[in-house]
């Protein structure tokens, strides 16, 4: 058994633990009325998302990417045009809609990190305004001491988490921007002004 697989062993075991010790804690500190309404949610939840589809990859889909810039080619606005070619990778609603903001410049003392927000809506005819907003925060990591022949590095991570992601190495889902905004709907139902 290799290293990795250990590894996935492991994680795999503190998962179960985590939502086992989750549904105890329901269990104990929820009404009865409040834990039907819960259980239903997790018991229908988990019939579509088992907890052996976490670690089980997909052997049919292809994680798509784009050719990035290199150093020498780099520039804000082809860096819009990238950013915008590999959305166009994603599989998600025609009803979303986004647009590509230049948030800055931050030199280093090795690179230059070029940050650009993209946010991410679903307007309707009856609220072309939407409630909430999902954005997503791209890194381009231009580096001054790498031949500019290389590569510059990207990232993008989530609003709201602390995953960072690489372009053609983990598979978008659109559930993560739905998320973003539910909660941020839910947060503004609670405040009262």
């Amino acid at each position: 058994m290799s290293s990795d697989d250990i590894y996935a062993d492991q994680a795999k075991h503190l998962v179960d633990e985590v939502i086992d010790h989750a549904i105890k804690r329901l269990e104990t500190s929820l009404s009865l009325n409040e834990r039907e309404k819960t259980f239903e949610s997790i018991r229908i939840s988990s019939e579509v998302n088992s907890r052996q589809s976490t670690f089980v990859k997909d052997q049919n889909y292809e994680v798509k990417n784009v050719n990035w810039l290199t150093i020498d080619e780099f520039t804000v606005e082809k860096a819009e045009q990238k950013i915008n070619e590999f959305i166009k990778t994603w599989q998600y609603e025609n009803s979303w809609q986004y647009c590509i903001d230049f948030l800055g410049e931050d030199p280093h003392d090795f690179d230059a990190r070029y940050r650009f927000r993209v946010r991410w809506s679903i307007p309707t005819r009856r609220k072309p305004i939407p409630r909430a907003t999902a954005c997503v925060y791209f890194s381009f990591v231009v580096s001054t001491i790498k031949p500019k022949h290389f590569p510059v590095d990207v990232l993008f991570v989530f609003e709201g988490n602390r995953l960072v992601h690489k372009p053609g190495e983990s598979r978008f889902r659109e559930k993560w921007l739905k998320d973003i905004i539910e909660s941020k709907v839910m947060m503004m139902q609670m405040v009262e002004f």
